[in-house]
């Protein structure tokens, strides 16, 4: 055996018997956290209502927590507790901004299948006025994979289609990241998504690739909080139960 081999193994066993040493030594409280602790909440029932902590956007009963886009009261139809899509009265914003948070959202399609591919059951929620998480009525209608239900709009196809029939409430539990910019503008970290639909993971920890662009490559630009956005597409798309938990 060489002299340099004779070395490195001396200091293999020698670094095992410290490692060793070190772990015994340890006790237990050593490596225990106590303070701070983390604030207590009451969850909602059966994971559908919403927890203490959150923001309560749509409830049923008023819009005062949405506007169009241009800052007026808006034209959908809420009836019965639900707020329903009219064409082209023009797409939603919430008056508060965000960055990071939990959203939880329902949504239904018409039970009353009426065009296909795009044309189905289309709607949309873009986190901070830009990346898209696409509402779609994907049950038994074929469309480019990452235009679906739960796809990063026209960026990442969803794990699997989760969609129920038409007419059935879904559901959209997801956890959004938002990017991070240098004080120059420039990228520091891109944002991110998982997306839950219908109980099923369906983007897992996404690296979104920059803003949603219906024709040509996303890019990202520096921005600040923004408000959710939740798309007119034509299609009589039905919503309740809109609520978030801010996570910066």
């Amino acid at each position: 055996m060489n002299c340099n081999k004779t070395i490195f193994v001396k200091l293999f066993l020698i670094f095992g018997i410290l490692k060793s040493l070190a772990q015994v030594e340890m006790k237990p409280e050593q490596t225990e956290v106590w303070e701070p602790q983390p604030k207590i909440i009451t969850p909602g029932f059966n994971n559908h209502q919403a927890p203490s902590d959150a923001i309560i956007l749509f409830d049923g009963s008023s819009l005062e927590n949405f506007t169009n886009l241009k800052g007026e009261p808006v034209k959908w139809n809420l009836k019965d507790g639900l707020l329903t899509v009219v064409k082209s009265m023009g797409d939603i914003i919430s008056k508060k901004s965000f960055g990071s948070i939990q959203l939880h959202i329902e949504w239904r399609s018409p039970s009353m299948i009426e065009g296909e591919g795009q044309g189905r059951g289309n709607s949309g929620i873009f986190f901070q006025n830009e990346y898209e998480v696409q509402i779609q009525d994907n049950f038994n209608n074929k469309t480019y994979a990452n235009g679906q239900a739960a796809a990063i709009y026209k960026q990442q196809p969803p794990l699997v289609n989760a969609c129920r029939k038409p007419g059935e409430w879904q559901t959209y539990d997801i956890i959004y990241n938002a990017p991070k910019f240098y004080l120059d503008s420039t990228l520091a970290s891109p944002a991110r998504v998982t997306v839950i639909h219908n109980g099923v993971l369906v983007q897992n920890n996404y690296e979104i690739k920059g803003k949603t662009l219906w024709q040509g490559m996303p890019y990202y630009k520096a921005h600040g909080k923004a408000p959710i956005k939740i798309q007119e597409h034509g299609n009589p798309v039905s919503f309740r139960n809109i609520w978030v938990r801010e996570l910066d």
